[in-house]
């Protein structure tokens, strides 16, 4: 079998302070928040969490359709992240983006350091790391990985570690073996079990010829949203209308998205990602996978990119498995994206 691998997709969501936010350590991060405001300008610079793929459906449809222009904003620039020195608590704490997709387990640390950021809304209600296993061998729970080979990236140790204390297994009980991002090993019988994004592997590897099973690090005790929108607390402060424009915008772009797949896989293979060569069915079935990871029962009934009390709570649990004590008030802020359906509850749409 041939496979194609987002290799270095895991480094976004890493529970480590290296990678993305190792760029922002401890005096950067206060020299960074204490330097001057960004532009009063209209121009608004979106940076991405990764490159311009299926992840970004909603801002697709969003530019396509023209919602932030009608909401009365110019266009976003999109600005794709994942490289060194790009993460996206780095551009923010240098003023030299508006707003970015990222994570918990991400801004939380750079906030720690001082950093005043805030989460004011979640794409995805869960995160995409999963625990995969051979379709025939499956390993369908934390307890079923006793004793197993697991490969796990150097950059996934902690997320690992801290899915391991969620569900009371020790270190001594499985075999880890590090390993880098072709899950190869799985496929061959190296390894039992792999630590994988179950939008990007798993759905490789089915159409290789080698179907698996998935164990969500969200499912079990560890549920952390992703793709979460993450501005400056002065841009709520002081530009808490143009926010508010903003995720209007995105919530209508996701709305598309969720409705239609197909179409998001045709924005991004041809229109936004066209430079990446992106494989059409293989981003329409990330677009499906995705979707299951957006919709929940929670956003149903309360709209898209929100966050109830009750989830933003286990995310601080999580983050505490993780090594990240903070309170919920310091990370998260859903009171825009609060004014935003409530001023326009056409925007809930039981998707």
């Amino acid at each position: 079998m041939t496979h194609t691998f987002d290799r270095r997709s895991f480094l976004r969501y890493s529970l480590i302070a290296g990678g993305a936010v190792g760029t922002v350590g401890g005096a950067g991060v206060l020299a960074a928040c204490s330097s001057g405001s960004s532009s009063s300008s209209d121009a608004i610079k979106m940076q991405l969490s990764w490159i311009k793929n299926i992840e970004f459906a909603g801002e697709y449809h969003a530019l396509s359709s023209g919602y932030y222009k009608a909401a009365g904003l110019d266009d976003p620039e999109l600005i794709t992240g994942g490289g060194a020195g790009t993460g996206v608590e780095t551009g923010l704490t240098s003023n030299k983006v508006w707003i970015g997709t990222t994570a918990p387990q991400l801004t939380a640390p750079v906030i720690l350091k001082g950093a005043k950021l805030k989460t004011v809304a979640a794409t995805y209600q869960k995160n995409p790391f999963c625990i995969m296993s051979d379709a025939k061998k499956p390993i369908n729970t934390p307890a079923d990985m006793k004793g197993k080979k697991i490969g796990v990236q150097a950059s996934n140790e902690n997320v690992f570690k801290a899915l391991l204390t969620a569900n009371n297994i020790s270190e001594s009980d499985i075999q880890k073996i590090t390993v880098q991002y072709d899950p190869t090993p799985l496929t061959t019988g190296d390894v039992d079990g792999w630590v994988a994004y179950s939008t990007n592997e798993p759905i490789t590897l089915a159409a290789g010829g080698f179907p698996t099973a998935t164990l969500l690090f969200a499912d079990n005790n560890l549920p952390l949203v992703a793709e979460t929108l993450v501005v400056r607390q002065e841009t709520i402060d002081n530009e808490r209308d143009k926010l508010k424009k903003f995720l209007k915008a995105e919530v209508q772009g996701w709305n598309d998205a969720v409705a239609n797949p197909q179409k998001s896989a045709e924005l991004a293979a041809n229109v936004y990602g066209k430079s990446l060569k992106l494989d059409m069915a293989e981003q329409l079935k990330e677009a499906v996978a995705q979707n299951e990871l957006v919709v929940s029962a929670d956003t149903k009934a309360n709209g898209l990119l929100t966050m109830t009390d009750a989830l933003i709570q286990e995310n601080i649990e999580a983050l505490a498995k993780a090594g990240y004590t903070i309170a919920a008030a310091d990370i998260f802020d859903m009171s825009v994206l609060g004014e935003v359906y409530a001023e326009n509850p056409d925007l809930k749409k039981s998707v």
